[in-house]
């Protein structure tokens, strides 16, 4: 209140006995805000969050920092506290009808508690793997600022993500600030892991890949840069490091299915310059089937399965390998034709 000046002290004299819902509004005086909420202690930390918060958003307020309520002279347990102001601000970060308020940030001027407010954070990270993966990118923009659309992405160009944290530290001397700066990087840091994905198969990428990459950047607590151009081809991934193992055992996945795909097609290729199945077509011609459909029936035929299922022109066929003769789901059937090549047409 002393740095707020004496101008919120006389608002708040005038407007004390008019307050409607446990709080009042005064100008933000000295303090680099335009508006204070003053509260009603009555130790009820959920409902006078939520409060605020709704105050927030009906009087179309885009950001408000909000104190370790209870810790103070009303000694709650800081613990305590965390976990009722974490799940107030998440109940709030759920509701479609948020509109304007875009930013909450929650200032701690005592540095045992942060670990507190840390750990609560965590464990609503880690709580609900299904909740989490919808609703932390809602709460990081609450807590961080809601992130600006890039525009017009470009063609195989993966959009990197990038959020943006502010730490505020206070502290009774530089000495202190320092030390709190010096912990707080530390712990980031031993959240934090870079690892790289290098293969030639990288360049082959299509929008279908990146796609994928985007999606897995976006459920997850990751960043991953492409660098097409190296030799090879790498995938950069960064972030907290449990995200970053599991986005990189995707990536690999990705990586080798794409090279399962590339060999099947070239064994196909290799296949049908040496033996082509047919299957009737219009004027007593017969049209070649595609070369991995090519494959399968010759891979039978040579381990000598009895029947194949096939599509013919997107109808389901059984196809007998002794007879050649494939019959669809209504009973019809037809006669294909194997030719090798060697023996000519």
């Amino acid at each position: 209140m002393d740095a707020a000046g004496s101008q919120v002290a006389d608002e708040c004299a005038q407007y004390a006995g008019q307050h409607q819902g446990g709080f009042i509004t005064t100008q933000g005086g000295n303090l680099l805000c335009s508006k204070i909420i003053h509260l009603i202690t009555d130790n009820q930390v959920k409902s006078q969050v939520s409060k605020v918060l709704h105050e927030c958003e009906q009087r179309m307020y885009k950001s408000v920092a909000l104190p370790a309520i209870g810790t103070g002279q009303a000694g709650q347990s800081p613990a305590k506290v965390a976990d009722e102001m974490l799940d107030t601000i998440v109940e709030f970060a759920r509701r479609k009808s948020v509109q304007h308020l875009q930013t909450i940030k929650i200032v701690i001027f005592q540095p045992h508690m942060l670990t507190d407010f840390y750990e609560g954070m965590k464990k609503r990270e880690d709580s609900d793997s299904s909740t989490t993966e919808s609703l932390l990118p809602t709460l990081k923009s609450f807590f961080w600022g809601k992130k600006q659309s890039s525009g017009k992405k470009k063609s195989l160009i993966l959009e990197k993500k990038v959020y943006l944290v502010t730490f505020q530290i206070c502290g009774e001397s530089q000495e202190k600030v320092d030390a709190t700066e010096s912990w707080i990087k530390d712990l980031i840091l031993k959240e934090q892991l870079d690892n790289t994905v290098a293969d030639e198969t990288i360049e082959s990428f299509d929008e279908t890949q990146i796609a994928i990459l985007e999606n897995l950047q976006r459920r997850n607590l990751v960043t991953m840069q492409l660098e097409n151009k190296l030799s090879p081809p790498q995938i950069k991934i960064s972030g907290i490091s449990r995200d970053v193992y599991a986005v990189s055992l995707e990536v690999q996945k990705m990586i080798q299915k794409i090279k399962s795909t590339e060999e099947e097609q070239s064994k196909a290729e290799l296949l049908y310059n040496m033996v082509e199945w047919r299957y009737p077509g219009s004027n007593d011609s017969f049209v070649a089937f595609d070369k991995l459909t090519n494959m399968q029936l010759e891979h039978a035929t040579v381990f000598k399965k009895p029947y194949l299922n096939v599509k013919i022109n997107k109808k389901n066929y059984k196809v007998d390998l002794n007879t050649l003769k494939a019959t669809d789901d209504q009973g019809k059937t037809i006669k294909l034709q194997r030719v090798v090549k060697d023996e000519g047409k």
